[in-house]
């Protein structure tokens, strides 16, 4: 049977099985899956979750009614099903992909396209000063119009309207697709001329004023509670551990901000290292290391799978991942 009849059949198979399980993503993460023959590596190279690959080799075990992978001594070992399938699915992919793409690549040199890209000032302090200075030698006309986290919905991303998201985040729909950037620790920024530093402990800590600055995940923000410690994140969290809680007297979203009030007599700022390190030279303030122990934070870059195969796409991704590297140096 010639190779086009393959492909026709596997596809009208896969719609006939059932239309309402299909999902054409779900060949991506097949193609995926058999080459890697492994879950978590998987995951790792289309950039999504362990456990929503999981999750898709469940959906395809139920899809094609047949393991896929099996676990054997020499590790996940695909049915003779999913060998038959193998190079089907890979011919289709290739097609696809084919037929989306442009027919030249992408040429950053002559670009004038636009990106828009989610990021909080701290992303705006530590990321895109390094990353606008490599765009204007590599890609000076490429442009970006940078937004604040409440300017941006989930729907926004995954429909592909805003090409990157760049934050930390708590939780993330299974379907984004994300790239781990960096890890940063957290530094207190208290003036100069505060009498605490001298003594400075947790008791110290706790019998300070703090300024609280925060803006996880996205969506426009709701009024903030010093008594709801699940909602106020890394620092109240590691507080609330070991039985403590401080005296939070300014909720700000804002790192510059809260920097600014880092000067302030009598007011302890708890923030990233990162964007600390931006008072380093400032003898106004002396930066500190929290008497306690607080959980590192993570910095991450998210997009839509619509825009997964996108060469312009691929191309600003690999440069943010680049420069991220650069500063972590």
């Amino acid at each position: 049977m010639p190779p086009l009849i393959y492909i026709i059949v596997l596809i009208l198979g896969i719609f006939l099985m059932n239309m309402s399980k299909f999902d054409l993503n779900l060949l991506v993460y097949l193609d995926v899956l058999l080459r890697e023959c492994n879950v978590t590596r998987a995951a790792e190279e289309l950039g999504i979750s362990q456990p929503a690959m999981s999750n898709s080799l469940r959906r395809l075990r139920d899809l094609f009614s047949d393991p896929i992978l099996v676990r054997t001594s020499d590790g996940m070992t695909p049915t003779e099903r999913a060998l038959e399938l193998q190079p089907l699915v890979r011919t289709v992919l290739e097609a696809a992909e084919q037929a989306v793409l442009p027919k030249t690549e992408f040429d950053p040199s002559a670009s004038t396209r636009i990106f828009r890209i989610m990021a909080s000032d701290y992303t705006e302090a530590t990321l895109l000063p390094v990353l606008l200075k490599r765009l204007l030698k590599e890609a000076p006309n490429v442009r970006l119009d940078i937004m604040t986290p409440s300017d941006v919905s989930f729907h926004d991303v995954e429909r592909g309207k805003v090409d990157l998201v760049i934050n930390r985040f708590d939780t993330l729909p299974q379907s984004f697709h994300q790239v781990h950037l960096w890890d940063d620790s957290f530094s207190c920024v208290v003036s100069a001329s505060n009498p605490i530093i001298k003594n400075w402990n947790l008791d110290a800590y706790l019998s300070g004023k703090h300024v609280w600055v925060s803006k996880t995940g996205m969506g426009v923000g709701v009024g903030m509670s010093s008594d709801d410690v699940q909602r106020l994140g890394w620092v109240d969290d590691a507080l609330d551990k070991i039985g403590a809680k401080r005296n939070i007297a300014l909720f700000t979203r804002h790192y510059q901000a809260a920097l600014l009030l880092g000067e302030q007599d009598g007011l302890i700022v708890t923030l990233p290292s990162m964007a600390a390190r931006q008072l380093s030279n400032n003898p106004s303030v002396v930066i500190l290391d929290p008497p306690f122990d607080i959980p590192r934070m993570r910095l991450k870059m998210v997009w839509s799978p619509l825009l997964q195969h996108d060469p312009g796409h691929r191309w600003i991704r690999q440069l943010i991942k680049t420069v991220s590297e650069e500063i972590l140096a």
